[in-house]
């Protein structure tokens, strides 16, 4: 365990496991899904996630990234967020499937979803690694055939790993962890 961490979470095994569970879902709530998915991660906290799950995903799908930044070097959301990257693949009339490392205040979710939904997506279905609905302040509304996938329930507290950061540190860390606050206050 990095000497920065309180506690781990969720080890390397636990969470292959669970994306493996993931992807099995998806891959047969698609099945039938013409033209196929596009997914898309945020980036960049979902960059580990992303790659993970769509090579375990069994179906021919196309995948993209979008930045949308609401954190800064900080711990705390702006709530406001900006999509600073767009996307190179054409959504227009396509199933979406959006990647997360972490839903928190929901702001930034909701904001990428209304985004892409503004550029043609039939549907935009979300897939979260983690999940921290204590903090939540905006809930996404799923309508129709949108699905929402969630890896694990998190706790709240300030998490890195496995994609996950403060200050674009610890994402290069196989698994996810509690950070000791004297590291970020």
């Amino acid at each position: 365990m990095h000497p920065h961490l309180e506690s781990v979470l969720w080890t390397d095994d636990q969470i292959s496991r669970r994306i493996s569970d993931l992807a099995a879902q998806i891959s047969a709530d698609f099945l039938a899904c013409s033209p196929p998915p596009v997914f898309i991660g945020v980036a960049t906290g979902a960059f580990l996630f992303l790659a993970d799950l769509v090579r375990k995903i069994d179906l021919p799908i196309t995948v993209d990234l979008i930045r949308a930044e609401s954190y800064g070097s900080g711990t705390v959301s702006n709530e406001a967020p900006t999509i600073s990257f767009g996307l190179k693949v054409d959504i227009k009339d396509r199933h979406v499937i959006l990647v997360e490392d972490i839903v928190d205040t929901g702001h930034t979710l909701s904001r990428v979803s209304e985004h892409l939904k503004s550029k043609g997506a039939s549907s935009v279905s979300v897939c979260t690694l983690l999940d921290k609905p204590t903090r939540r302040k905006v809930n996404l509304q799923l309508v129709g055939d949108e699905k929402y996938y969630r890896g694990f329930e998190c706790p709240d507290y300030f998490v890195v790993g496995y994609g996950l950061d403060f200050a674009e540190l610890y994402r290069n860390l196989p698994y996810i962890g509690v950070l000791k606050s004297e590291h970020y206050e």
